[in-house]
């Protein structure tokens, strides 16, 4: 059973095994001591392993709430957090207590919100169910919820006390949910693991547990490292941000159509494309990024405009003033952050969109 620990502000485990989920309660109870948990999954989730965490966690003996939500981004909202603390209030839980986010990166970060804001913080656990929130949301302590105005811009740092990763959940995912998360896996690589890429590029089966586990914890402890230097997001782990600043634009001009997954491999190639073209990096990275992710199935071609971005994108929480943070590739391993105008990122955004 691989086991990653996490360094930050709490030190916590994340355990990586197959059948994890019917093991939930008993590893809950390694770390916590709850009398009651609440239950947090969407309805496709739910559907199939709300009844595997369910019976584990009360045959730990706890007393279990379940909450449902609506699957999807829209979902990630002010009112389904308020949702979720007036529930918890209304049943009466206490420090105590904690709450079991089963899901994506939407129940998990919605989830975690509400944990770090009920009675100003009260503990939680990750149980991802995608690879793209094994590999990302679920490790880190961010939590967050949608504005109008853009995307995380309501959310606290709050690490949860467990992530519970059943690799067996993967083999429930539809195709293009397993392509998002192959996507962070090549962030992961590209800004801190040339190995991971390395392994990336001579796969051919990538639907099997041995390619998920390796994967899994190759980024997690990619993730892992610059958390533990920058738990906050003030410096270094800024670099997990590749592509993500373009991609905030693209899902939020798309109306979430997009995929954070898709939307990523559109912006670490572009960011790529135009590093490059500046002559920032040390290497041109990106015919090798445009390659691993079509190895995979995943376009990263956008036909945005370059100026329509750059509006949606000045919402973005890397923004501060009159600059924005981007990563640049310097090669396939290793990034940089670089502080720009804000006025120049129309002009960045173009030279990586136009091939």
């Amino acid at each position: 059973m691989p086991k990653l620990t996490i360094e930050a502000s709490k030190k916590y485990d994340m355990i990586i095994e197959s059948g994890a989920l019917e093991k939930l309660g008993e590893l809950i109870l390694s770390v916590e001591k709850p009398k009651k948990v609440c239950l947090v999954s969407d309805t496709t989730v739910y559907s199939l392993f709300g009844d595997i965490a369910l019976d584990s966690l009360e045959d730990a003996g706890f007393d279990v709430n379940v909450i449902k939500m609506a699957p999807g981004e829209q979902t990630k909202s002010m009112s389904s957090l308020n949702r979720i603390l007036e529930y918890l209030a209304e049943h009466e839980y206490t420090r105590s207590d904690c709450l079991v986010a089963l899901g994506g990166g939407v129940i998990g970060d919605l989830t975690g919100f509400a944990a770090a804001t009920y009675l100003r913080g009260i503990p939680f656990i990750q149980s991802p169910t995608t690879l793209l929130a094994a590999v990302d949301s679920s490790v880190g302590g961010k939590t967050a919820v949608n504005l109008k105005a853009g995307k995380n811009l309501a959310g606290a740092f709050w690490q949860p006390s467990l992530v519970v990763f059943d690799m067996d959940t993967i083999l429930e995912l539809p195709e293009n949910r397993f392509k998002e998360g192959i996507a962070e896996i090549v962030k992961s690589a590209v800004i801190g693991d040339a190995g991971l890429f390395d392994y990336l590029m001579t796969v051919d089966n990538p639907r099997i547990l041995d390619f998920v586990e390796t994967c899994v914890i190759a980024s997690v402890k990619v993730k892992s490292r610059f958390v533990h230097a920058d738990e906050r997001d003030l410096g270094p782990r800024k670099l997990l941000n590749f592509g993500h600043t373009m991609a905030h634009g693209i899902e939020k001009i798309s109306d979430y159509r997009i995929s954070h997954g898709q939307a990523v491999a559109m912006g670490m190639l572009a960011m790529a494309r135009a590093a490059a073209k500046k002559g920032w990096s040390n290497k041109d990275c990106t015919l090798p990024i445009g390659q691993v992710l079509r190895k995979y199935g995943i376009d990263p071609a956008c036909d945005h405009d370059a100026a329509q971005l750059a509006r949606a994108a000045l919402n973005d929480k890397k923004r501060r003033g009159d600059t924005v943070t981007i990563v640049i590739p310097l090669e396939i391993g290793d990034a940089a952050l670089m502080d720009i105008p804000v006025a120049s990122l129309e002009e960045i955004f173009r030279l990586g969109l136009e091939e």
